[in-house]
């Protein structure tokens, strides 16, 4: 029985050891979705969505319930994610932006330590100068993700014994939403956000979106298939972020919840406990500086972002205090000439800042047919009115206590019992919009020249 003993501490201290070594660089693995409301998630509430392989990939890991990011647009999403920069820092706050040269983003960051790094989808990045990955394989002409390159680059690195960084993107649920199988669902039976008008057109189109989370699922399950072929997913980090919210009314090009707040898993194997939940709040401005701490590096310039890994640990269970995001819809297609938002946000509330209230906000995608026909039934049905006029007119200030309200549906700025706790907010969010160089509506109007324009001129995707 001793000898048993002796041999199997023996045992568990190779074990351990193994561990130790396979965690001293891990890989870093990154999927981000493309405007998937976090909430149409199954492990984040919603009872219509099918997204097994993310559910799964939950419960392996730990969940983040308080995850945001700094804008509820894809490309400062973007820069802000890769660079661990806030957006008016870097330049690149208005959509299709470009960072300012100069700028280090997690290429530059992981290279010191040995790091291949490959970004392998949907980019929305520039210049080149800034994201110079290793390898750089967009999407394919159908808009899916080259799993070829995916597979390749994971079989080269684990080769060539190099540790990696991958961040997939996905273009999905992205409009149009012409992928997966609507008939999963049944119109009839969805349970709606309550800011959306109730109309046959909305109840079919988001059959669509919610078919096509359930595409953005199969390829995500894809990746971690590929990390078990190569047999790295012991050895690797995955993060999985949904982005911001889909591009309905009071969601995405937004700062309610909706808009900003994001699905934030994390499986970190031999490290992270499986199944846990987390109410800590971690932003996208966060995944550099906890990748560079997870690698053993100290970032090569200064982060605005900061390292989570205590939480992951379980050394830590608060992380921030707040959480900040912006919105510039300046120089989105057919968007308003000017309309800028600022927002912080707490768990218990979020404050809002409409920088031109007299200006009506309006864009491409949310006020496209869908939303026309919104506005044909306002003129029978007074919610529908209410609705359509709140997302185009909204007040210099909004509140929402979103833990109670997280459809943000109930302006209380208004409640005089509230005056503290709007004070304290805005010397929150007018501190980090000092430290940012955000001038509100001098930095609104300046959006245009921090936006990316390829050859011909357009703006580029």
């Amino acid at each position: 029985m001793k000898q048993k003993a002796i041999l199997a501490a023996l045992a568990t201290c190779s074990a351990l050891a193994l561990n130790a070594q396979n965690h001293e660089k891990p890989n870093l693995v990154l999927f981000l979705a493309d405007d998937c409301t976090y909430f149409d998630i199954r492990c984040y509430g919603s009872t219509d969505s099918q997204t097994p392989n993310i559910d799964k990939f939950a419960s392996e890991g730990i969940r983040f319930t308080n995850g945001f990011q700094a804008a509820p647009m894809c490309s400062p999403t973007r820069h802000n994610l890769l660079t661990g920069l806030w957006p008016v820092k870097t330049g690149a706050y208005p959509n299709h932006t470009i960072a300012k040269e100069g700028t280090l983003s997690i290429v530059q960051q992981l290279k010191p330590a040995g790091y291949q790094v490959a970004l392998i989808g949907k980019s929305h990045v520039n210049p080149e100068s800034v994201f110079p990955w290793d390898l750089y394989a967009p999407l394919t002409k159908s808009n899916d993700l080259n799993s070829s390159a995916i597979d390749s680059f994971i079989q080269d690195c684990t080769s060539n014994d190099r540790p990696f960084c991958l961040v997939v993107t996905t273009n999905q649920p992205h409009t149009p939403w012409n992928k997966g199988n609507p008939d999963l669902f049944n119109p009839d039976e969805l349970k709606l956000p309550p800011y959306y008008v109730d109309t046959k057109e909305t109840r079919q189109l988001f059959c669509k979106y919610l078919a096509e989370i359930n595409y953005m699922d199969s390829e995500f399950g894809t990746l971690l298939e590929k990390l078990d072929k190569h047999h790295v997913a012991d050895q690797s980090v995955v993060v999985y972020l949904s982005e911001q919210g889909n591009s309905l009314p009071f969601a995405k090009w937004t700062c309610y919840d909706a808009g900003v707040h994001s699905a934030y898993i994390v499986r970190w194997p031999g490290i992270v406990n499986p199944g846990r939940e987390s109410d800590a709040i971690v932003e996208y401005v966060d995944i550099v500086p906890t990748f560079l701490d997870m690698a053993g590096l100290e970032p090569s310039a200064p982060l605005d972002g900061k390292s989570f890994v205590p939480v992951l640990t379980g050394n830590a269970a608060e992380h921030k205090q707040y959480t900040y995001s912006l919105q510039t819809t300046r120089g989105i297609y057919s968007g308003s000439d000017y309309y800028g938002i600022r927002s912080v946000a707490d768990k218990k509330y979020r404050y809002i800042v409409n920088l031109t209230p007299e200006a009506t906000f309006k864009n491409t995608e949310s006020a496209g047919r869908l939303f026309k026909i919104w506005q044909e039934k306002s003129k029978t049905d007074p919610k529908a009115k209410w609705l359509t006029e709140r997302y185009q007119h909204r007040p210099a200030v909004e509140l929402y206590d979103v833990e109670n309200d997280k459809y943000c549906m109930n302006n209380i700025a208004e409640n005089p019992e509230n005056k503290v706790i709007i004070e304290r907010m805005d010397q929150a969010l007018k501190e980090w919009m000092a430290m940012c160089g955000d001038q509100g509506q001098e930095t609104e109007m300046k959006a245009l020249e921090h936006q990316h324009r390829n050859t011909q001129g357009k703006i580029g995707e």
